[in-house]
């Protein structure tokens, strides 16, 4: 893997948390820094579950990829906005069931900590690389050469956008962004997208937004009906877009998902094919 580097991507900055180190924080990472882990701390303060909500959008990643993988053949894999590659990330999952040489993966992130992690990571894997750039710039994204040396864009891609449609605000604008990556890759590609939802009405996780808005972003929930939209173009893949835990659960992963009678509307995930 090379590292070429943007003028115009973020550098290093050890003193304003980042999504990205949050959200490591939050799964049990150690890729983070002291004000990362401020900022995480008032969150699980104010809603105790987001842990367990977190990995659960992990753990749909994981069955997504293995089905894709296992079940119908996809060996590429573009991760956008794909933060720090946890344990049991795409590459591994997609690398196990298609083996490391035939199936190439390609993640993509603009925080330059959680870039510099992956690549020491991934050391030593050619079939799979990190770069940093800016999801918002498909064009961009898909004609960066480091990409391009692992992705053959004449072939079937699985795009995966999980947990960072929401960074994006306006509604125009997120259509916009997965439309140009869908219309960048061939009939039989697929989008996973994971985003999280406006349909909750649970006070804690309205009031851990708030505290993510202030130190980070604004994080914009969106209803199921335009998180659903997002897929115009594919045909959903069973169950639909439904509540992350809903997404073909596996019974050996049901002890990541919060206690309780009462789902936590944190997000909908679904999965679509071109």
């Amino acid at each position: 893997m090379t590292a070429r580097y943007d003028p115009e991507l973020p550098r290093l900055d050890a003193n304003t948390p980042s999504s990205a180190r949050i959200y490591d924080y939050l799964l049990g990472g150690s890729y983070n820094f002291a004000v990362d882990r401020e900022a995480a701390q008032g969150m699980i303060a104010a809603f105790p579950a987001l842990p367990q909500v977190l990995r659960t959008g992990r753990a749909f990643v994981r069955r997504a990829t293995r089905y894709l993988a296992a079940e119908q053949g996809v060996t590429q894999y573009l991760d956008l906005g794909s933060g720090i590659p946890t344990v049991r990330n795409v590459h591994e999952i997609a690398q196990a069931a298609q083996g490391k040489e035939s199936t190439r993966v390609a993640y993509v992130d603009i925080d330059p900590v959680a870039v510099a992690h992956a690549r020491r990571i991934l050391h030593g894997n050619p079939a799979v690389t990190c770069v940093q750039a800016d999801l918002r710039n498909p064009a961009a994204v898909c004609a960066n050469p480091d990409i391009r040396a692992v992705i053959d864009f004449s072939r079937p891609v699985a795009v995966m956008l999980n947990a960072v449609l929401h960074f994006i605000p306006d509604d125009e604008e997120a259509s916009s962004i997965v439309g140009a990556y869908l219309d960048a890759v061939p009939a039989g590609s697929y989008l996973i997208l994971g985003h999280h939802t406006s349909d909750s009405v649970d006070t804690a996780e309205a009031e851990a937004r708030q505290i993510y808005a202030r130190t980070t972003q604004p994080l914009v929930p969106r209803s199921r009906a335009k998180i659903t939209a997002f897929f115009a173009g594919t045909e959903l893949v069973e169950p639909g877009v439904v509540l992350t835990p809903n997404w073909r659960p596996d019974p050996a992963e049901m002890s990541e998902q919060p206690p309780g009678d009462t789902p936590l509307y944190f997000g909908y995930a679904g999965v679509g094919r071109k």
